[in-house]
């Protein structure tokens, strides 16, 4: 009895013919497709009609593979056409009833009856739940709406970029210690080409603000998402691929109080009203003055306790401050590279910022372990849908 089936019959076994006469050759093809129409109509769920499908259809041992077996190659030569033409009669029916029997598991499983047998082509299918966004995605897209509300648009660039971009028209001297391949990866076999030419993997989404100051004239305001590589071995708060979201605002009398008031309120409107934002003094190679900002811790309240218990506050180590991102004002010498283009340091100013996206979803979702979002472990993944 086949397996699965509730109907008491026995399971059809491919006869082996000695007479291949029309008449013989049609009573066995009617017995062959009254038998599949017998089994198919067990059918109730995905598990049984595979099942089905893999004994009628199967390529090694299924139904009709025997009878292409048994009947055709073995029938006598003046026998074969009408025996061939049988077979092929059989093949149709048999594909006829597994479609039926598909029809029957989706009314099965819907509720809904297909009428005549049939389905209209043009109505949506039964959709297959997706899975929730990434939690490092969603911090990215939802950081990236901030400044779009504040008129920004979204730029992008190759992952994979030379030197030039990624280094020298960023103020990066030759011997400064990101060019070593300690920190950086760099493509093999560059060796023989100029270092400027040289391909990596990009260390930052800063690239992308060189390109496209070389595109577009100023006035420019940009925010630029993307995953970015460095040689950093994997821990709890490393990892050698991350995500980085970086902005670009150039324009006449431009101020530190614009870079200052634009990140507040971004920050505000990320975390809460509530947070407070703190700048104090940094150095970045394609800066200057620059800055890293503090927010004001959104778990504990800035207070380094949490609970009524006064316990320490992890996220802020007790300072009642998180560090968010690096920013400051563009230095004169990165415009330098794109001066041609209506960059002139002397009239034009702007300020930069960068923030990692994968840290500041460890913070919004009270994560420890940055690992976590990038193994794939789907129990993990399911807490955020």
């Amino acid at each position: 009895m086949w397996r699965g089936c509730p109907v008491p019959f026995a399971m059809y076994t491919v006869p082996k013919l000695t007479d291949y006469s029309a008449q013989a050759l049609e009573t066995a093809a009617a017995d062959c497709v009254r038998a599949c129409a017998d089994e198919a109509a067990g059918v109730r769920n995905e598990a049984e009609l595979k099942a089905f499908r893999d004994r009628w259809m199967g390529r090694k041992n299924g139904v009709l593979t025997q009878i292409n077996d048994l009947w055709l190659k073995a029938a006598p030569k003046d026998a074969k056409r009408e025996a061939g033409r049988r077979v092929n009669q059989i093949k149709a029916h048999v594909e006829d009833i597994l479609l039926k029997a598909e029809f029957l598991r989706l009314e099965l499983a819907t509720g809904t009856p297909l009428r005549s047998g049939r389905v209209d082509i043009s109505l949506p299918g039964i959709r297959r739940p997706i899975g929730a966004e990434h939690p490092v995605l969603r911090t990215s897209r939802e950081l990236v709406a901030v400044f779009q509300k504040l008129g920004y648009s979204v730029a992008d660039g190759p992952v994979v970029e030379t030197d030039y971009y990624n280094f020298e028209s960023l103020n990066f001297p030759p011997n400064h210690p990101a060019r070593d391949t300690q920190d950086t990866l760099f493509i093999a076999g560059q060796q023989a080409k100029p270092p400027r030419e040289r391909l990596l993997l990009r260390t930052h989404t800063s690239p992308v603000q060189i390109r496209t100051m070389e595109k577009m004239r100023p006035p420019i305001r940009i925010v630029i998402p993307g995953t970015v590589h460095r040689n950093d071995p994997p821990d709890a708060s490393h990892s050698p691929m991350f995500y980085q979201i970086e902005g670009l605002a150039v324009d006449t009398n431009i101020t530190f109080g614009d870079l200052k008031g634009t990140l507040d309120h971004a920050m505000k409107e990320f975390f809460g009203s509530r947070v407070k934002t703190s700048f104090r003094p940094s150095f970045f190679p394609f800066t200057e003055p620059s800055a890293e900002m503090f927010v004001s811790c959104f778990i504990c309240g800035g207070s380094g306790k949490r609970g009524t218990d006064n316990a320490p506050c992890r996220p802020c180590k007790q300072t009642g401050w998180i560090e968010i991102l690096g920013c400051g004002m563009v230095d004169p010498n990165v415009f330098e590279f794109v001066k041609d283009n209506g960059y002139d340091p002397k009239k034009v100013s702007g300020f930069a910022f960068g923030m990692g996206a994968d840290r500041i979803a460890l913070l919004k979702y009270g994560v420890d372990d940055l690992q976590l979002f990038f193994q794939g472990d789907v129990r993990f993944l399911r807490q955020f849908s």
